[in-house]
Order: C-alpha cells, then structure tokens, then sequence
C-alpha cells in the first residue's frame, strides 16, 4: 500500500481551521507524528498544494485529542502549529480558536456522552497545562452547529460556545510577568512581557511608526519592515523570560497596541509572530485583557476599560471585535486571573480519513 489511512474530522474552529485527531490513531513516537502531520497539511510547501492546509497559518493547525484520564477532566487537548513553508511542527504555543472545536469533536468521537440541552466539556490544554470549560449546545443529545450567535472573522452565524478559561497565568513560564516587570527596555523601547494563556510581547504601535488601526492587508505590506525591527526585540524578550532561543519557535507572540476608536476597550493587531493574525487569537486575547487590568503595563496604559470587574473587555483587531469577560484578583505583580470567558463558533466541514505516504 503506497498509503496509510487516517480518521479525522475536518472542522472550523473560531477563526481557524484544520484536522482533528484522536490520539489514538496517530504514530506514538513524537517525530514519526511530526512526519504523518507534515504530510497531511501538505508542508513544506508554500501552497501546501499536497495536503489539507490552506496556506496560511491559520489554515495550518492540528488538534490532537483524547479522553482524559486527569481528575476533574473530560479531555486532554494538543495543539500543533504546521510550518507551511518549513518542516515544523510545534507544539509550544496553544491556539484557542481551534480549542472551540474540541468540545464538538469529542462529541461527534463519542469520547463521551452529550446531555440533552448543553454538554459542559472539561478540557486539559497540554501545551499551557491549564482548564477551560466549553460549553456546547446540544440540544436531543446531538451537538447542533446552527444558531445566531456571530463572531467578527466568520460569515454568517452559527451555535455559541462559551469558553471559560482557567489555570491561564504563566502558561509557559509560570509567571504573570516573567521578567518580574511589568515593563522593560529592550532595546530603547518599552515593552510589557506577558505569560497569560499565551506567552506574548507587548508593544505601543506608534512607537513603531503605525497606528495599531491598520486593516491586514496595509499591514501585510509593511510586514518585512515591521518584523525586522521588532525580532531582534522579541528574541531578546524570549530570553528574558526564560524561554531561551527562540528564533525557531512562534512563542512570545507580539501584539502591537493602540487606543481604541471603535468604541472597544484597546486595539491590537496580532502577529504569530511573523505574520498578522486576520483576526485575533483567543488565548491572546485574554493575555491582553489581563495585563490591561494591571497598571504600569503598556496595554493599561492604552486601555479604556471600565473599573467593573468582573466584565466585558472589548479588543478591536483587523476584522471587528472580541470580547473577553475577565475577572481577577490581586493586584499588581500578584494579579491572577480567576476566569476568562469568551464567545466562539465552531463547524464540522468534514468527517473522514486523511492519506499520508505508507
């Protein structure tokens, strides 16, 4: 046989898209695994013209499940990012759009059983080693993906799924701030090094000569410009938060801030970190919701949030909105994030088996 079989579901998750796996059926040995998913995606290739990516990072996901074994738990969740034009695959980073889907996919799996009404999924993030609780529709016992709910990145609208995340600070680092500061100097500029769901640097736009207003395809243009001037400060941050060298990897991610002007609470764009998010990650989202709500960071200094907590934090990025309902305690360096709740949509596209080389 010239080639090997493999079950899978095809969905969208949020604003992303990809293969869902069971653990199960995918090779044990980690770089055997790395292969199969190469394959699969169709990298390296720009076009990725040979497999199920699409050719763009946020096209080039995987999630890999399983029951979980973990009390308190319903089931274990790994992300993996495929490099479309190397032959990468990293499972550093999480990606909480695609974790939108987990909750349906193990349903349509029947990894577990669907109540009738709404299903509550406890899901283990392996790469933050943290909990978020989807909850999804489910009404007769089957997960229903029509409804009205809509979110700023997908057409139409579709069933919501609450997702509220916990156990998010220092996912990689074990720290809210890893360098022990809210802000540091990299390089003659300010930067807030932030581990909240998601690893990420965060940077005022102007200081960078944009707005942070930009649309995706203005930025796409300046891209080569943008990144050479702030890699060498994100590879720098990498180090000073104890993530060593990361010029290969996709962790910390960079976010760009401004001032809102859309009546949301700040405005970010995105990068992952070499290319602009056309919306904006999940898990980034609730990392600058979070340092929004400690003064002396930079994104508290270009927020205009309301003093309610716990509340609805708006963040504008190239396609509309996304909110976050954040609630924390503490203060200062001592600030943890007790919840952080948010909206998505997910869709199963298709159920099948993907061929890779035997």
């Amino acid at each position: 046989m010239s080639q090997h079989a493999i079950p899978c579901l095809f969905m969208r998750g949020g604003t992303s898209r990809g293969p869902y796996f069971r653990l199960a059926d995918l090779p044990a040995d980690t770089a055997e695994r790395d292969r199969v998913l190469l394959a699969a995606m169709g990298s390296p290739d720009v076009r990725q013209i040979d497999g199920l990516g699409g050719a763009d990072t946020l096209t080039s996901k995987v999630a890999i499940i399983s029951p979980s074994e973990r009390d308190g738990v319903d089931i274990d969740y790994l992300f993996a990012q495929v490099t479309i034009d190397k032959p990468i695959v990293d499972t550093n980073p999480s990606c909480g759009n695609m974790l939108s889907g987990v909750g349906p996919a193990a349903l349509e799996l029947g990894m577990m059983q669907a109540r009738v009404g709404e299903t509550p999924v406890v899901i283990f993030n392996e790469n933050t080693s943290s909990r978020i609780e989807a909850v999804i529709q489910t009404p007769g016992g089957n997960v229903r993906y029509d409804g009205d709910a809509r979110i700023d990145g997908v057409p139409g609208t579709a069933a919501p799924i609450l997702m509220n995340f916990m156990d998010v600070v220092g996912s990689k680092t074990g720290a809210f701030f890893p360098t022990g500061n809210t802000v540091d100097v990299i390089d003659g500029v300010e930067v807030s090094c932030v581990d909240v769901a998601m690893p990420m640097i965060h940077l005022r736009a102007t200081d960078f000569g944009i707005t942070g207003h930009e649309d995706r395809a203005a930025l796409d243009a300046m891209t080569d410009e943008l990144i050479g001037r702030v890699e060498p400060i994100r590879r720098k941050a990498g180090e000073l938060m104890g993530l060593g060298d990361v010029a290969d990897k996709v962790v910390p991610k960079v976010g760009f801030l401004a001032e809102p002007r859309a009546g949301g609470d700040i405005s970010s764009r995105y990068f992952t970190p070499l290319k602009i998010h056309a919306t904006h990650a999940v898990t980034g989202a609730v990392c600058v919701s979070s340092a929004a709500s400690v003064p002396g960071t930079v994104a508290h200094s270009l927020a205009t949030p309301s003093p309610e907590n716990p509340r609805d934090f708006v963040i504008e990025h190239p396609s509309g909105q996304i909110e976050v309902r954040i609630e924390t305690s503490g203060e200062g360096s001592s600030t943890d994030v007790v919840r952080a709740g948010i909206l998505r949509t997910a869709r199963l596209i298709m159920r099948g088996e993907v061929m890779v080389p035997a």
